[in-house]
């Protein structure tokens, strides 16, 4: 289990069709975020919204795997059951 890097999630599918609708990744972040003083939404600090090449992305923070294991594996699932394209990488953006 790697814990070092960034895990992203773009809104590609496997096939490489864009995926539908097209504000997931915000709804994706918008379920995993906490409500704070005046229902001002506090979004997790290991999840980010994010555009790679012009595809829409949810950027995790890999250490989540190991300090939040049931919203990775929620995060994973997600990604999983559509279909769509997850990529790990040492930072984001991506270089090279």
């Amino acid at each position: 289990m790697t814990t070092v890097g960034k895990v992203i999630i773009q809104g590609l599918t496997k096939e490489g069709g864009k995926f539908r609708p097209s504000d997931w990744a915000e709804r994706l972040c918008g379920a995993v975020a906490s409500y704070g003083p005046g229902r001002r939404i506090i979004f997790h600090p290991n999840v980010k919204l994010a555009s790679h090449q012009g595809v829409k992305c949810v950027v995790i923070d890999a250490s989540l795997e190991k300090d939040d294991e049931m919203l990775f594996e929620f995060l994973s699932n997600f990604a999983d059951e559509n279909n769509l394209q997850i990529l790990r990488a040492d930072s984001f953006p991506i270089e090279g």
